[in-house]
C-alpha cells in the first residue's frame, strides 16, 4: 500500500473499478480514504470508496483488514452525520458475518464498536450493534453472557419504544430461552416480539422469523397442526424474498406431516410447484424418513438417520422430534413383536426388527422399567420372560372410596357441631 494519497474524485474510484487484481484496487481505494480533504464532495467519494474497498475486502476473505478498516475509519466518523456511520459500521459488520469461519473475530469486533459507541454517546448504534453481539454469542452456545446482554437491552429499548428493534431483540430473546429449554419464557418473549410487531410495519423477512419461531415453540408442544400452518406463512416469505430459510420452513412443514402421521403427504408437498424449487438434501432426508414412517420399518429409519446425519441429526429441531417418532416405533414394533410369546430370546427379537442385539436389549429393559409390559430379562439364558397383565383387585380401589367419604361426613359433623357450640 502506498504511502501517498489520491484526490478523492470520481477518477480515483473509477482507477479503482479498472485495476487488473483486486490487491491493486484494495491499495488505490486505500490511498483514496488517507486524502485529508474534509470537503463535502471528498466526502461523499470517500463513502464510496469505504463500501467498494469492504465488498473487495469481504470477496477476498480478508475478515482482519475489515476488522482494522473499520477502527482505521473512526476520525472520518467525526466528519459525517450518525446516521450514516451507523450504515458504514452495519455494513462492514455484515460483510465480515458473511466470510466464513469468523464468529469468534465477529464478537471481538462487536464488543470493540460497543465500547466506542458507549464513549462517543451513539445510542442508537450501539444498541443495534449489542443485538447483533447477543445473536453471535447464542450462536456460540454462550447463553449466559447472551441473556445478560438482551436483559439490560431489552429494558433500555422499552423505554426509548423502539418497537422495530423491540421485535429484533424479544424475538432472539424467545430462541435463546428456547435453546435453554425453558419453553414457558420462549413463549412470552415470542409474544412480546407478535405485540410489538403489531403495532408498526414489520419486513416480510422478520415478520417470516416470527412465524417460523411460532412454528417451533407450537411442534415442541405437539401441536403440529398449527406449527404447520406458521411454517407454511414463513415458507411462503422466505419464498417471495429468495430467502435461503425457506427451504428450512419446507422441510419442517414436512417434518409436521411425519408427525402426524400423514407421511403421504411428503411427497405431493416436494413435487409441487414451490417444493420443486428447493429439491436437494434437506429435502431428500425427509423424504427418506416419510417413507421409513408409512412402511413402520426401523430398518429404514436408521438407513435414513445414517446417509443424511447432516440433515438430521446435526439440526437440533429435527433430531429432538426424529427421536421422539423413533422411540415411539420402537416400542410400537417390540410390542407387536413379543405379544405372542411368554419367554423368548432377544436375539430372536434382535432378528426379526433387524437391530443390533445390546440394541434391543437397553430398549426392552427400559420398556420394563416404564412399565409398558410386564416382563424380566433373564440375562444369563438371554431371554425376555414376558409375564401376565397381573389382574388388579378391586377391593383397594372401594376401600380408598369408602374411607373418603367416612373422612367428608366426619368433616361436615365437625362443622355442624361448631356452629352449635358456638
Amino acid at each position: 500500500m502506498s504511502s501517498s494519497y489520491l484526490p478523492a474524485t470520481t477518477d480515483s474510484i473509477a482507477w479503482a473499478l479498472e485495476a487488473k487484481t483486486p490487491s491493486e484496487a484494495i491499495s488505490i481505494l486505500y490511498r483514496v480514504l488517507q486524502n485529508p480533504s474534509s470537503a463535502p464532495d471528498a466526502v461523499r467519494i470517500k463513502e464510496q470508496a469505504i463500501t467498494n474497498l469492504s465488498d473487495l475486502l469481504r470477496q477476498e476473505n480478508q475478515a482482519e483488514e475489515l476488522k482494522s478498516l473499520l477502527a482505521q475509519l473512526r476520525p472520518f466518523f467525526a466528519l459525517i452525520p450518525k446516521a450514516k456511520t451507523a450504515k458504514i459500521v452495519r455494513g462492514i459488520i455484515d460483510d465480515v458475518a458473511k466470510i466464513p469461519g469468523t464468529s469468534d473475530l465477529q464478537i471481538s469486533l462487536c464488543k470493540e464498536v460497543v465500547q466506542w459507541t458507549r464513549a462517543e454517546k451513539r445510542t442508537f448504534l450501539r444498541q443495534r450493534v449489542e443485538a447483533k453481539l447477543a445473536g453471535l454469542l447464542m450462536e456460540n452456545k454462550e447463553y449466559s453472557e447472551a441473556l445478560n446482554l438482551l436483559s439490560g437491552l431489552i429494558k433500555e429499548v422499552r423505554r426509548l419504544d423502539d418497537k422495530l428493534l423491540l421485535v429484533d431483540i424479544d424475538l432472539l430473546e424467545s430462541k435463546l430461552h428456547f435453546s435453554l429449554r425453558n419453553l414457558p419464557k420462549a413463549k412470552a418473549s415470542l409474544t412480546a416480539a407478535r405485540t410489538a410487531a403489531n403495532a408498526i410495519y414489520v419486513p416480510p423477512a422478520q415478520q417470516g422469523n416470527i412465524d417460523l419461531q411460532s412454528g417451533i415453540l407450537h411442534a415442541e408442544e405437539k401441536d403440529y397442526k398449527t406449527a404447520y400452518s406458521y411454517f407454511f406463512e414463513a415458507f411462503e416469505a422466505f419464498n417471495a424474498l429468495e430467502d435461503p430459510r425457506a427451504v428450512f420452513s419446507l422441510k419442517y412443514m414436512l417434518l409436521c406431516k411425519i408427525m402426524v402421521s400423514q407421511a403421504d403427504d411428503v411427497a405431493g408437498i416436494i413435487s409441487s410447484k414451490a417444493g420443486l424449487q428447493y429439491v436437494g438434501p434437506e429435502l431428500d432426508a425427509m423424504k427418506a424418513v416419510a417413507a421409513a414412517h408409512a412402511k413402520r420399518s426401523l430398518k429404514l429409519f436408521e438407513i435414513a438417520l445414517r446417509d443424511f446425519k447432516a440433515q438430521l441429526e446435526e439440526d437440533p429441531i429435527v433430531h429432538r422430534h426424529l427421536s421422539s417418532l423413533y422411540d415411539t416405533l420402537l416400542e410400537q414394533n417390540l410390542c407387536r413383536l413379543i405379544e405372542p410369546f411368554s419367554r423368548v430370546e432377544i436375539a430372536h427379537i434382535a432378528e426379526l426388527i433387524e437391530l443390533p442385539v445390546d440394541h434391543v436389549e437397553k430398549k426392552l429393559s427400559q420398556m420394563i422399567l416404564d412399565k409398558k409390559f410386564a416382563g424380566t430379562l433373564d440375562q444369563g439364558a438371554g431371554c425376555l420372560v414376558i409375564f401376565d397383565d397381573p389382574k388388579t383387585d378391586a377391593i383397594y380401589p372401594t376401600t380408598l372410596e369408602t374411607i373418603s367419604n367416612i373422612g367428608k361426613v366426619v368433616d361436615s359433623l365437625y362443622v355442624r357441631s361448631a356452629k352449635i357450640m358456638a
